[in-house]
C-alpha cells in the first residue's frame, strides 16, 4: 500500500499548485468481507478527481457525495457502507473521511522516508458511529516523531484506534536490455513496486527505453554494486547471455535479496550454480534458497507479457509467504 500513498502524496502536491483542497478517504475498520482490506486510502479534490480507489468502484461515489460537507465544513467525519444489500462482498465498511493538508514537514519527512526506504506508521483516530468530530484524524508516525495531516490536529478521540504499520516499497532490480526486461519493467511497475533496470555500457540504452523505471544504471558485472540490494529487493537476471549472468552472479553472491530470478531452462541455471560453487565454496545456504530458476510460475506463459506476469506473481508468492493454487480450491477467506 505505499506505493499508493506515494501516489496520493504526489496528487496533492500538484494539486496545491491550483490551491485547491484536498480530503483524504480510509478504510480504517471492516465487518464481513471486502474487496479491499483495512488501511486501503484514495484522495478526493474539489475539482472532483480521484486519486486511489478502497474498493471494486462501488464505494467510491458514495465516499464522493459524503466528502462534499468535510470539503466545507473543514471537520473530518465517519461513514459507513453496508454491501450486504448492495454487493457481493457482504461486508460493512468504516471509511473516515478528513481534510489533508499535510505541512511542508510532513511532505518532506514522508518523500524522504520514502527515498531511505524506511518503515513508518499511520495511526486514525476513529468511531463507528456516523458523525463529524474534530477529534477524528490520522497521524504519520516516523521514528520517534508525530506528524498531522492536517493544521492544528492535536486531540485524540481515543475511541478507537486503527495502526499500520508501512514498509518500503519492493525493488526489483531487472539485469537484462532486450524486449522482455522492458515487459517486466512496466509490468512491475504498474504493480507499484520501485524498478532498477541494470544494463551493459555497450547497449547504448537509456532510462526512456523502459517505462515506468525509477532508475537506470549501465554498468559491467565488476561495476555492479551489491549495496542496492536490501531485505526488500528482489532481482531478475535476464542478459540473455551465460558469461554475463555468471559474472552478475559472482557480485551478487555476497548479498542474499529476497527473490533472485534466472531466466532459461533448468539445465542452465545448474550450469550456473556448479560454476559460481567451483568459483567459492563458502556461499551462504540462504543465498542458494533466494535463487528461482525458471524464473516464474506455471501457467503457460509464453509470451514476454505473459512471461512477466509469471514472474511478478512467482515473486509475489515468495514475498508473501504464499503457496500458488486456484482461488476456487482455497477453504475459507481470500485474506486470512
Amino acid at each position: 500500500m505505499t506505493h499508493e500513498l506515494k501516489n496520493i502524496f504526489a496528487a496533492y502536491k500538484a494539486h496545491q499548485q491550483t490551491r485547491g483542497k484536498a480530503v483524504l478517504a480510509t478504510v480504517v475498520a471492516l465487518e464481513g468481507s471486502s474487496y479491499r482490506r483495512p488501511g486501503v486510502r484514495m484522495l478526493l479534490l474539489d475539482n472532483g478527481k480521484m486519486v486511489g480507489a478502497v474498493s471494486g468502484g462501488c464505494v467510491e461515489k458514495e465516499i464522493q457525495r459524503q466528502a462534499e460537507s468535510v470539503f466545507g465544513s473543514g471537520i473530518p467525519k465517519m461513514m459507513t457502507y453496508d454491501g450486504r444489500y448492495r454487493l457481493g462482498c457482504e461486508g460493512i465498511l468504516y471509511i473516515l473521511i478528513e481534510p489533508f493538508i499535510p505541512d511542508e514537514t510532513a511532505v518532506n519527512t514522508f518523500w524522504q522516508t520514502i527515498e531511505d526506504r524506511k518503515t513508518f506508521e499511520l495511526e486514525s483516530h476513529f468511531t463507528r458511529q456516523e458523525n463529524s468530530h474534530e477529534e477524528l484524524g490520522t497521524l504519520l508516525k516516523v521514528d520517534t516523531s508525530e506528524l498531522v495531516l492536517r493544521p492544528n490536529y492535536k486531540t485524540k478521540l481515543g475511541a478507537e484506534v486503527f495502526q499500520q504499520k508501512l514498509t518500503p516499497c519492493f525493488k526489483l532490480v531487472i539485469i537484462g536490455s532486450e524486449h522482455d526486461a522492458v515487459q517486466l519493467c512496466s509490468y512491475a511497475s504498474m504493480t507499484g513496486w520501485e524498478v532498477t533496470v541494470i544494463t551493459s555500457p555497450s547497449e547504448e540504452k537509456g532510462i526512456n527505453d523502459f517505462p515506468g523505471a525509477k532508475e537506470f544504471h549501465a554498468l559491467s558485472p565488476e561495476e555492479f554494486q551489491p549495496q542496492m540490494i536490501d531485505n526488500q529487493t528482489g532481482v531478475v537476471l535476464m542478459t540473455h547471455s551465460y558469461v554475463k549472468d555468471l559474472k552478475f552472479l559472482v557480485s551478487l553472491m555476497n548479498v542474499t535479496p529476497t527473490y533472485l530470478g534466472l531466466l532459461g531452462p533448468s539445465s542452465r541455471r545448474e550450469r550456473l550454480l556448479n560454476e559460481l560453487v567451483e568459483y567459492n565454496l563458502d556461499i551462504s545456504d540462504d543465498f542458494f534458497e533466494s535463487i528461482y530458476g525458471p524464473a516464474g510460475i506455471n501457467i503457460g506463459a509464453e509470451t514476454p507479457q505473459e512471461i512477466s506476469i509469471s514472474i511478478i506473481s512467482e515473486i509475489l508468492a515468495v514475498i508473501r509467504k504464499k503457496d500458488p493454487m486456484l482461488l476456487r480450491n482455497k477453504l475459507g477467506t481470500i485474506h486470512n
